[in-house]
């Protein structure tokens, strides 16, 4: 057979191009229209339930406040003169600039969220005077709990938030929120080092868009409005009870015993609730073992719903099984090792014997990039589940697009079109449908609904991304 002629080989590449480019306003039309389809389904979900019109949700919710400067981590960085390590290492704290560099490229390629407390105060100086040269630098009122209370708020809750503010800090918070807590003059400061899918810092990429965070608290680890706290609570009456902030604790250089007394007196705190209001905790950015172990203690055994990431559900599983912390996990977990890892958490934490006033977990909300997963307990206080998990979805692209509004231009799916649910052979696979993007299921005790997340290609902000979610799908189930 003759070779083909080398004058048809351009020829061909051209009429291929043409091809392409005839059919790529099709498919764009085609996904366009999917997006369209999965957002008017979400916001159906959403809407399908709505707030008490007689009286709003009170939500008391501790501890902490900071301000937030949000950056650009590789700017910063650079303009700090840090250069990029070749060595990535995981440190607890950070004490120098080579920690901070070795630890920022461990974290930075998976993509991986991370937090530190950065002990060396001149060093957090020299960060913070540095962010400030940076001409996209800007403020934002930071901390789990504020975050969360302002999330609240503006979903229609009255709001009770344990914290020592700042003015600064109480001038951005919503009127419908009351803090308990002396005010301070000069707020904690968190530096937020963010960066998108594809950055480059070195010879390092990341996978994903996330965010490095470091602080050097001096007011938060000691949890020191949980007294004024705990003398309003009872008057406020509320319908459910939110801690978090806790991170803040980690790796601190307290005095011998002291934390293991702040975690006794917020012990006393949840042991004196009503069991007919619910307790959730968020969970957060934890390394320091003995930490962790505390919070099984002191404070998990107390809570009826945890909320966590999908670095922090294998995190605590891994604790909890073998005593051991895993710092890393995959940023783009499949669902099904998602469910199973919730399935065996849920399992593990419901067949430890209580004690007198320890509560059964009866609701996990798991949220990651791509969807979210909600598992509750049959017959237990939490409602409409599946609206709360569609609110949870929105309100992951609402808070990272930093909009109200829904721009699916923006938007795009990353879940599979169908999924296991569970990784045992055999098991059942569920069809992802644009016009039921919700799924939910009975098995055991439980129910499970699962949301796709229409993901932010345009990023705003990641940081208090998981506050607002977590917020978000608390407001409708109480």
């Amino acid at each position: 057979m003759a070779a083909p002629k080398l004058y048809l080989v351009p020829l061909l590449s051209l009429l291929a191009l043409l091809i392409a480019y005839w059919y790529r306003p099709v498919d764009d039309k085609n996904l366009q229209n999917r997006l369209d389809t999965v957002l008017s389904s979400l916001l159906q979900a959403e809407q399908k339930v709505g707030l008490a019109s007689d009286r709003p949700p009170r939500i008391a919710i501790g501890f902490g406040g900071c301000l937030d400067i949000l950056v650009d981590g590789v700017a910063l960085l650079k303009e700090a003169a840090i250069e990029p390590s070749n060595n990535p290492v995981h440190h607890n704290f950070i004490e120098t600039e080579n920690q901070l560099a070795e630890s920022f490229a461990y974290f930075f390629p998976p993509g991986a969220a991370s937090e530190r407390f950065v002990s060396n105060a001149t060093l957090f100086k020299r960060l913070v005077d540095s962010s400030k040269r940076l001409s996209e630098m800007r403020w934002a009122l930071g901390g789990n709990a504020p975050v969360m209370a302002n999330r609240l708020a503006a979903e229609g809750c009255d709001v009770l938030l344990g914290g020592r503010l700042s003015p600064e800090e109480l001038s951005v918070l919503s009127e419908r929120i009351t803090v308990a807590g002396d005010p301070i003059n000069d707020a904690d400061i968190h530096l937020i080092m963010e960066y998108p899918t594809g950055a480059k810092w070195g010879n390092h990429v990341s996978r994903r868009a996330n965010r490095y965070i470091v602080h050097s608290d001096t007011h938060n680890p000691m949890i020191d409005s949980l007294e004024e706290f705990k003398a309003q609570l009872e008057s406020f009456e509320p319908d459910l009870l939110v801690v978090g902030g806790l991170q803040m604790m980690d790796s601190f250089p307290f005095k011998p015993g002291q934390r293991e007394s702040r975690l006794k007196a917020l012990q006393e705190l949840l042991l004196s609730m009503d069991q007919n209001v619910g307790s959730h905790f968020e969970m957060a950015s934890f390394v320091e073992q003995s930490l962790m172990k505390d919070l099984l203690e002191y404070v998990i055994p107390y809570s009826d719903s945890l909320g966590m990431n999908e670095q922090e559900l294998p995190n605590l599983l891994s604790l909890i099984k073998g005593g051991n912390i895993t710092v890393l996990s995959d940023p783009y977990p499949r669902v099904a090792s998602i469910l199973d890892q919730m399935r065996e958490l849920y399992q593990l934490l419901r067949s430890q014997k209580l004690k007198e006033g320890q509560r059964p977990l009866t609701r996990l909300h798991v949220h990651t990039l791509a969807f979210q997963a909600m598992m509750v307990a049959k017959g237990s206080m939490w409602k409409n589940t599946m609206s709360a998990t569609a609110k949870a979805s929105l309100t992951a692209n609402r808070h990272v697009c930093g909009s109200s509004q829904i721009d699916i231009r923006k938007a795009k799916l990353i879940m599979d079109d169908s999924f296991s649910v569970s990784r045992e052979v055999g098991s059942q696979r569920i069809p992802f449908s644009e016009k039921r993007p919700v799924s939910c299921w009975e098995e055991d005790n439980y129910e499970i609904c699962l949301a796709p997340v229409l993901v932010c290609t345009e990023v705003f902000q990641t940081a208090g991304g998981g506050d607002n979610i977590s917020a978000a799908g608390l407001v409708l189930q109480i």
